[in-house]
């Protein structure tokens, strides 16, 4: 079907951009164009027309790209897992380092101090410990799939893998994904067969039908492997026999569970996890801040909170803990605190840590972790944190020397904000996963504080996203 979009002919790909596309220039606008490199001359048909800008995707190249690198996955461009591998890791976090100084410059106005290089990850592929995957019945063939007549030919429209960028009811099978190490792959498709072989009915989120809902794979550095099936209904004789299978091919898998999920959506979060074989965990370990300290351990659930990115997540921390330099009488409170992941980290430097968190089961793993790792000296408390940390609350449990923040994407909460500036602790480290939405809360603390250091941590290859840790100190 024709497009009443324009296709335009020589357009030059002139940047990357914080949400992970390409931009360029037409006619005075921009447009943002996915799967470019900066230097591409593309033709792009336009998809979407905005007041202020314009969509488009590639439809061929004029020019590649000298920065252009083949993907190394089969299934780039196509299951939206990764945005960026087309680009070499290098370039990718010069981008990456880009945004963050253009989030505080321009969004905050912000005043930054010396720069120090991005923080790189050691693995730019199989470095996430958790994956989900969905089954469908809608699977999605791409145009080289169409094309070949024995694949669209075949009625088999099952799927187990990602969904398509933008499209809730249909489902990439995935062959192979270079996000999750091995056993991840293997076990995937041993379940694919297994459900097809033995006629198992794909769920269709479209008009919730069907018997096997998601798959969830977590692993451990430790090597614990967790297997997590979700099904749609009850059916304890297709549900053992499954389970069972999957148990004797892989004597590997540590922690096998299910969930019997009949909610029109796919979160488990308030659902029972029931233990079919091994423990109802698996167990993860991170090295001490000092080295002569014990590693730390964390037990982690099928809907337990932990940094998907393990080795990263010990770098990461360690910046944190830098920045704080938190001295042995001094209280920190560690807001939007998770599993406590953070506020243990660090609890070995200080006299004690507060930790904040709006989701209850998070604290029950926290403390949980907490009586792991024999650390006595944390307290963790659920509940809103606007609502929670108030004057009563600080009276109680000491005014912090230091605070660490970790919020979701759209940042804290304004009550937050003015309850710190309230509190005026001597340090604030701010970390986040959305440095647009870190620079206008910093812009609103700046009378009071500023930047002293600040440093940006690379947790997602081949992703857009940037992690970055600010450290605040009072004026």
């Amino acid at each position: 079907m024709k497009s009443k979009y324009p296709l335009l002919s020589n357009i030059v790909i002139e940047a990357m951009t914080a949400e992970g596309k390409a931009l360029a220039h037409v006619d005075g606008k921009v447009c943002f164009i996915p799967l470019g490199a900066t230097g591409d001359v593309v033709d792009v048909q336009i998809t979407c027309k905005k007041k202020r800008f314009l969509e488009g995707r590639i439809v061929s190249f004029v020019q590649q790209s000298p920065l252009r690198r083949k993907p190394a996955c089969q299934h780039f461009g196509i299951c939206g897992g990764c945005q960026w591998q087309h680009l070499p890791y290098k370039e990718q976090l010069q981008v990456k380092q880009q945004t963050v100084i253009d989030h505080l410059t321009r969004i905050g106005q912000l005043v930054l101090p010396e720069i120090t290089p991005i923080c790189g990850a050691d693995n730019e592929f199989f470095y996430r410990n958790k994956l989900d995957y969905t089954f469908s019945p809608r699977r999605w063939f791409t145009a080289t799939e169409m094309q070949d007549t024995n694949i669209a030919s075949n009625t088999d429209n099952n799927a187990l893998g990602f969904h398509v960028s933008g499209m809730f009811d249909r489902v990439l099978d995935i062959a192979h994904c270079h996000l999750q190490a091995d056993p991840s792959n293997v076990i995937r498709l041993f379940v694919k067969d297994y459900a097809l072989t033995h006629q198992y009915d794909f769920y269709d989120i479209k008009i919730h039908t069907g018997f096997l809902r998601n798959l969830m794979l977590r692993t451990a550095s430790t090597g614990d492997v967790m297997v997590v099936v979700v099904f749609a209904y009850e059916d304890q004789s297709l549900i053992q026999a499954l389970l069972e299978a999957i148990r004797a091919e892989f004597s590997q898998i540590t922690s096998l569970m299910y969930v019997v999920n009949s909610k029109l959506n796919d979160s488990i979060a308030d659902l029972e996890a029931i233990c079919f074989d091994g423990d109802p965990f698996i167990t993860e370990q991170m090295p001490a801040y000092e080295a002569q300290q014990p590693n730390l351990r964390f037990r982690i659930g099928p809907q337990s909170f932990y940094q998907t990115n393990s080795l990263q997540a010990a770098n990461l921390y360690h910046i944190v803990a830098d920045f704080a330099n938190i001295q042995p009488h001094e209280v920190v409170y560690d807001l939007y605190t998770g599993a406590g992941t953070i506020a243990q980290y660090v609890a070995r430097q200080a006299q004690h840590v507060v930790g904040i968190e709006y989701v209850a089961s998070a604290v029950e793993d926290a403390r949980c972790n907490a009586q792991l790792n024999g650390i006595s000296n944390t307290s963790f408390f659920a509940g809103d944190i606007a609502s929670l940390l108030t004057d009563e609350f600080v009276l109680q449990h000491a005014v912090p020397q230091v605070v660490i923040t970790d919020p979701p994407r759209m940042g804290m909460h304004e009550k937050v904000i003015a309850q710190l500036l309230k509190i005026q602790p001597e340090r604030i480290v701010y970390v986040s996963c959305n440095s647009a939405t870190q620079a206008r809360d910093i812009a609103l603390m700046q009378e009071l504080y500023h930047i002293e250091r600040l440093q940006a941590v690379d947790m997602f290859p081949q992703t857009h996203h940037i992690e970055n840790v600010v450290l605040l100190t009072k004026n």
